[in-house]
């Protein structure tokens, strides 16, 4: 069967997920660039700001297991609907907010609550379910890629209403952008029809503390989920800070807008990429890989002094390799565990993600405060991750997880 044909029936559903995922995530990838103004508009310093972006990471992290959870008990469609009701109420407070707690509450909390129902871990269990085992993790990747499309569109809107008509047109550029969510998750909400279909890891009896107690007991979901953890740190460090860098070396204020969307045009490339080759090779020793590279380029971009091309390079790299751990940590979690409690398990292990994002968007921003630059941050951000990358890429050579004879 060819891939189109066996898609057929369910490309609506994938397409309301990507297009949900695209937007929940472009959007909010963009905040950095409504940093700076607000900053000198109203009374929120960068290490405040850095704190709600941080505080959205960890609401979003803590709930995203719950959220899985949740769309097994009560089905996938109210879960996204709600979550994008929540995302356009975070942006409605965001964008009239006059303090720290508006931002807070809107741009933190709200949108990372809606994230727990819109984002990555729901948009790639939707696609897990819809697809077959064998066209699986090129699916995923797809969605990946797919999903960062939408950096493209919201980080030039956002740079343009913010430079021109002020922090709060940028902001409510983005609420009206994120309007497309409710029926993106409407129609992605049919994978309510269809049949969970049998996966490897699949034990139907497993209840909820059941699939959590033996995802605790596999060594190689712990060493992926504590290197996760790298990952987020390193890449809400630069989504949240990477405009503040520029600004402060004196580079034009709409450079941060075309590293954005370069990241996110180059998203594309790498979720198809990986998505891809998780469907050849070892997922686990693919993850290690690529924070390994992400490091070395960090290094590369932190010890030469920054100019407009070497930043679009840098941006181009990491995009590269920015969510294409998506597929492979979806893939792992559903050959390790099935796909019944797909989304929870995988909630779980983006809760480590999310504590590190709280880690690299509030931390880079307390020392920045505290020394002046980001040297520090940037020096951090190499050592960490090279070391969760070899440790990553040494366990799924030493001690790979149990290849699944069927998908």
């Amino acid at each position: 069967m060819s891939l189109m044909k066996e898609l057929r029936p369910t490309l609506p559903i994938l397409v309301g997920a990507a297009i949900m995922l695209s937007l929940s995530g472009g959007i909010r990838q963009s905040f950095g660039l409504i940093m700076p103004p607000l900053t000198r508009d109203i009374a929120v310093s960068v290490s405040d700001f850095a704190l709600a972006m941080s505080m959205q990471n960890l609401a979003w992290g803590f709930l995203q297991p719950v959220a899985g959870a949740l769309a097994v008990r009560v089905g996938f469609r109210p879960v996204m609907l709600g979550g994008s009701l929540l995302y356009l109420a975070g942006m409605l407070t965001f964008a009239l907010a006059d303090g720290m707690l508006g931002v807070m509450l809107g741009a933190g909390v709200l949108i990372g609550l809606a994230l727990a129902c819109t984002a990555s871990a729901i948009a790639l269990a939707v696609g897990s379910r819809s697809v077959s085992g064998s066209s699986r993790s090129l699916v995923l990747g797809a969605i990946t890629a797919s999903g960062s499309l939408g950096a493209l569109l919201s980080a030039p809107l956002g740079q343009w209403l913010a430079v021109d008509f002020g922090w709060r047109a940028g902001v409510l550029g983005f609420l009206v952008l994120a309007l497309g969510m409710l029926p993106a998750a409407w129609i992605a909400g049919r994978v309510d029809r269809l049949p969970v279909p049998a996966g490897p890891g699949d034990r139907r009896d497993d209840s909820a503390k059941a699939a959590l107690m033996r995802a605790f007991r596999t060594p190689s979901f712990l060493v992926m989920t504590a290197a996760y953890f790298v990952c987020g740190m390193q890449l809400l460090f630069i989504a949240t800070h990477l405009p503040s860098y520029l600004a402060i070396c004196g580079m034009d204020p709409t450079l941060s807008a075309q590293a954005l969307a370069a990241i996110g045009l180059f998203n594309v490339f790498g979720g198809l990429f990986f998505g891809w080759a998780g469907g050849r090779w070892s997922k686990l020793g693919l993850l290690g890989g690529i924070y390994i590279a992400r490091s070395m380029v960090f290094g590369w971009y932190f010890v030469l002094p920054p100019t407009p091309v070497g930043t679009l390079v840098f941006a181009s790299a990491m995009g590269f390799l920015w969510l294409g751990v998506g597929p492979l940590v979806a893939g792992s979690v559903a050959e390790m565990f099935g796909l019944r409690w797909q989304a929870m398990i995988q909630g779980v292990a983006f809760m480590s993600h999310q504590l590190g994002s709280f880690l690299g968007a509030f931390g880079g921003g307390l020392l920045y405060e505290r020394l002046g630059s980001y040297d520090l941050a940037w020096r951090l951000g190499v050592a960490i991750g090279l070391t969760a990358g070899i440790v990553q890429v040494s366990f799924a050579l030493l001690r790979p997880p149990p290849r699944p004879a069927t998908a």
